[in-house]
C-alpha cells in the first residue's frame, strides 16, 4: 500500500482517533463497534492500542513495530496495548517488494518493511494531536511540544485522550515530518519486551489453549510415505473407546475426533490402515535423493550473478581447486508442533491458529469448507517458534475439513511425531564450486553452482520466475566480494519429498558452501583467511568493520588453548552485515565448539537487547543443525520420529556465545534470521584447520 493511504484517519463516534483507514473507510469504520483494520487507537482515558501487522514468532515484533510508532507518536512504551493484526492483506500485507503485498511474516522484512510505515503512522497522530491542542488554546502549532502523551504549550497542558475528539478532526498531514534519529526516545534504548507478563502469568492464548463451546479434539493419521493413498481402514476397535465421537476420510488420511486429545490419540493408534505407497517410494531414500541432484548437476543452470570472465572463470589462472559441497533435509522442529481450531456455523468459517501467512488459512479453509474466502474469518494466534513451517498450508486445511465432516467445533493437534515426519523441510542441496587464485594469492576466479528442490515452485509460484526460485539465490547472488571473475547459477530439481521455507532459507546453504570454499581458496593462496576476505571488501566498509570487530573480540591470530582453532565466516544477510568467528577443538573425530563471537551491524538498532538475542539464538539454532541435524528417508519414509532422534541442543552442549554490535545510522535492516547462516561455515572452517580435512558435508557429527 502507498504511504499516503496509511496517514488517514477517522473519527469514531466512541471517543476513539483512529488511524490507519483509508478516506474511503472514514464513514463504514465511523458505524463500527470495533476497530478491526486500525493501526493505532486513542481512547479519551489515554489509553493507546496499536496493531502489529507481522505475526509473532518469537522475534519480538509484538514489542518492536508497536515501539517504532511509539517513538514517533511520543506515547510512554510501556503503556501501550498492543492486538495481533486480523487476516486482511489489503490493510496489512507486507510492504516489502519480495512479499507482494501478501499477509507474510518471514524473510527477516517486518521492520525493513515497516520501518517508513510505523513512523509516518505515529508522526501522522501527533501531528493532529498538535493541531487540536492549538485550536483549542489558540495558539500557533509551532508553539506546542509533545511529552509522553500530552501535548504542551507553556503552563497548558492536556493529554493525548483529552484532545481525542478534536484531533479526529484534523485533516491528517501529506508528509508528517519525522524525528531526527538524534532525538529518538526509544529508538535504540535497552527496552523490555511487552510480551513478557503475559507469557509468563499464561495470560497469552496460543491456537492449542483455544476453546469454542462444543469443540472436540482431532488426530490425524497420514500415509508414511509422502504421497501415499488410503487404499481401505477397519476403525471398529478405534470407535469402541468411550469418549470418540467419529472417524473420517480427509483426503488420503484419516481424522479420529474425540472428547479429549489422549483418546483421540490412543483410538487414531488402533486403525488398521492399508496403504498404497505408490511408484515413488522407492525414489525419497536419502542416497537416492542426492545421488538425484548430483545428476542434475550436470546440467546448465540458469545464471543470477556474473563478472568479467563469467563463462569460465578460472581460464588461465595460477592456481584452481574444485568442490562440491552437500547438505541434508532438515526438519523445522518448533517447540509448538502445528495446530489449528476451526468451526463452521452460520454460513462462516473461522480459523483460529499460529499462521506466518493468514492468507494461506484463509484460502486454506475455503478449500476445505468450500466456502467463498470472504466467508472465511482468521484469527491468528501467538505462535510457538516456527521457522517457516507455520505458513497455514496443510494444518488448516485438515481442521476445516474435519470440522465439516464432523459437523462440530474442532481442534486438530499435531503430536512431535506429525510434526517431524511431515514437514516441508529445508530442502537438501549440492553445490558445485570451482574457484582460483593468482601468482599472489589473490581471488581470481569464483564459480558456484546450486541444485536444489525450490521451497516456493509449489507453494507462491509468482516466487519463482524464469526458472528462478527467488528464495534460493538468496546469499548466492549478493556477495559483497570483489571477485574479477565470477558466476553463479542455480537450477531447480525436484526430489519428490515436500520442502519449504527454514529459517534464513538459502543464506545458510549457500553460505556454508561458499564461505567455507573461500576459505579453501585462502588455503590455495597461502594467505591468512581473514585478511584474504578483507582484501576482496574494498568497497564494502560495513562488511569489513564486521570482520574485523569479530576477529578482534575473538582473539583471532593470539595464542589459543592447545588443541583449540579459529575459523571465520562473514555473510551480508536481509541487509544486515555480520562474521562470525569460531572456537573449536577436535577429540577422536568429534568437534566441540567452545565459543561463538558474533559483530553485527543492522543499522539503526531498534532494541539492540532484541538484536543480540534473536543473532545468538540464530547461531545456536545454525551450530546445533550443522553438528547432528538431518532428516534421512528409508523406502520413502522418514527415520526420525522425536526430539531422541531428532535431537535438539541441551545447555551441556551450548558453547560460550558474544555478541557485539556496531550501531550505525543506516536504515534498520533483517535479524530475525541473519543469526543462523555463519555458524556452520565458520565451524566448519575452525575443523578444517584443527583437523588438516575439509568437512564438505552437513551434519559434521553422524549423530
Amino acid at each position: 500500500m502507498l504511504r499516503r493511504s496509511f496517514i488517514q484517519s477517522s473519527a469514531l463516534s466512541l471517543g476513539y482517533l483512529v488511524l490507519g483507514f483509508s478516506l474511503a473507510e472514514q464513514k463504514a469504520a465511523a458505524a463500527q463497534t470495533g476497530f478491526a483494520n486500525a493501526w493505532i487507537r486513542v481512547g479519551s482515558d489515554n489509553s493507546v492500542t496499536m496493531v502489529t501487522p507481522r505475526a509473532e514468532v518469537g522475534q519480538d515484533i509484538y514489542t518492536t513495530l508497536p515501539l517504532i510508532m511509539a517513538e514517533e507518536l511520543d506515547f510512554p512504551v510501556t503503556k501501550i496495548t498492543v492486538e495481533q493484526a486480523t487476516a486482511d492483506a489489503a490493510h496489512y500485507g507486507n510492504p516489502h517488494p519480495i512479499m507482494g503485498g501478501n499477509q507474510v511474516t518471514g524473510g527477516s522484512t517486518s521492520v525493513r518493511g515497516h520501518w517508513d510505515q510505523m513512523r509516518t503512522i505515529g508522526a501522522s497522530a501527533r501531528f493532529m494531536f498538535i493541531q487540536a491542542a492549538a485550536k483549542k488554546w489558540g495558539v500557533s502549532p509551532t508553539e506546542c511540544s509533545t511529552a509522553d502523551g500530552f501535548v504542551l504549550c507553556g503552563a497548558k497542558r492536556a493529554s493525548y485522550g483529552e484532545l481525542t475528539e478534536l484531533a479526529a478532526l484534523e485533516t491528517p498531514p501529506e508528509n508528517p515530518a519525522l524525528k531526527d534519529p538524534k532525538n529518538f526516545k526509544y529508538i535504540g534504548q535497552r527496552i523490555n519486551r511487552l510480551d513478557t507478563p503475559i507469557k509468563v502469568n499464561g495470560g497469552e492464548v496460543y491456537g492449542m489453549d483455544h476453546h469454542e463451546p462444543g469443540m472436540l479434539v482431532a488426530s490425524v493419521a497420514r500415509c508414511p510415505v509422502m504421497g501415499g493413498k488410503l487404499i481401505s481402514f477397519d476403525d471398529q476397535s478405534a470407535k469402541a473407546i468411550k469418549g470418540v465421537l467419529g472417524v473420517y476420510k480427509i483426503g488420503e488420511a484419516l481424522a479420529v475426533v474425540a472428547d479429549d486429545f489422549y483418546l483421540a490419540n490412543k483410538a487414531r493408534g488402533l486403525l488398521k490402515i492399508k496403504w498404497d505407497f505408490g511408484d515413488t517410494a522407492t525414489r525419497k531414500d536419502t542416497a537416492t535423493i542426492m545421488a538425484r541432484l548430483h545428476e542434475a548437476a550436470k546440467k546448465p543452470g540458469v545464471v543470477v550473478a556474473k563478472s568479467g570472465n563469467f563463462e569460465n572463470p578460472v581460464a588461465g589462472a595460477a592456481q584452481s581447486i574444485h568442490a562440491v559441497y552437500e547438505q541434508p533435509l532438515l526438519a523445522h522442529a518448533s517447540l509448538e508442533p502445528e495446530n489449528c481450531c476451526a468451526m463452521i456455523k452460520d454460513g462462516e468459517c473461522h480459523v483460529w491458529g499460529p499462521f506466518q501467512l493468514p492468507g494461506f488459512a484463509k484460502s486454506s479453509g475455503a478449500a476445505a469448507s468450500g466456502l467463498p474466502p470472504e466467508k472465511v474469518i482468521v484469527h491468528s494466534m501467538f505462535i510457538g517458534g516456527s521457522f517457516g513451517r507455520k505458513m497455514g498450508f496443510d494444518y488448516a486445511f485438515e481442521a476445516v475439513a474435519i470440522a465439516k465432516a464432523s459437523g462440530r467445533p474442532i481442534k486438530l493437534i499435531w503430536t512431535r511425531e506429525d510434526d517431524i515426519q511431515n514437514d516441508f523441510y529445508r530442502p537438501p542441496t549440492v553445490h558445485q564450486l570451482s574457484g582460483a587464485v593468482d601468482a599472489k594469492g589473490k581471488l581470481s576466479g569464483l564459480m558456484v553452482k546450486l541444485v536444489s528442490p525450490s521451497p516456493s515452485i509449489k507453494a507462491v509460484p509468482p516466487w519463482v520466475q524464469n526458472g528462478v526460485d527467488l528464495f534460493m539465490i538468496e546469499g548466492l547472488n549478493n556477495l559483497t566480494y570483489e571477485i574479477p571473475n565470477h558466476r553463479a547459477e542455480t537450477l531447480i530439481q525436484d526430489v519428490d519429498v515436500r520442502v519449504g521455507y527454514w529459517r534464513s532459507v538459502s543464506n545458510a546453504t549457500n553460505a556454508f558452501a561458499v564461505e567455507s570454499f573461500i576459505d579453501e581458496l585462502a588455503t590455495l593462496g597461502q594467505r591468512d583467511p581473514l585478511e584474504f576476505r578483507l582484501e576482496m571488501l574494498g568497497k564494502q566498509p560495513r562488511a569489513q568493520a564486521v570482520l574485523k570487530l569479530a576477529a578482534e573480540k575473538a582473539g583471532w591470530g593470539k595464542p589459543l588453548p592447545p588443541g583449540h582453532f579459529h575459523g571465520i565466516a562473514h555473510q551480508e544477510c536481509y541487509q544486515s552485515f555480520l562474521a562470525v568467528v569460531a572456537e573449536v577443538s577436535v577429540k577422536d573425530g568429534v568437534p566441540t565448539v567452545h565459543r561463538l563471537t558474533a559483530a553485527v551491524d543492522v543499522g539503526i538498532a531498534i532494541r539492540p537487547n532484541q538484536v543480540e538475542t534473536q543473532v545468538e539464538g540464530g547461531l545456536l539454532m545454525g551450530y546445533w543443525t550443522a553438528m547432528v541435524n538431518q532428516i534421512t528417508l528409508k523406502d520413502g519414509q522418514v527415520e526420525q520420529d522425536n526430539f531422541d532422534t531428532y535431537k535438539m541442543l541441551r545447555f551441556d552442549s551450548t558453547p560460550l556465545v558474544d555478541v557485539h554490535l556496531i550501531v550505525t545510522n543506516n536504515r534498520p535492516s533483517g535479524i530475525g534470521e541473519a543469526g543462523v547462516p555463519l555458524a556452520a561455515p565458520a565451524i566448519g572452517n575452525a575443523i578444517a584447520k584443527a583437523t588438516g580435512v575439509r568437512p564438505r558435508k552437513l551434519p559434521f557429527v553422524d549423530a
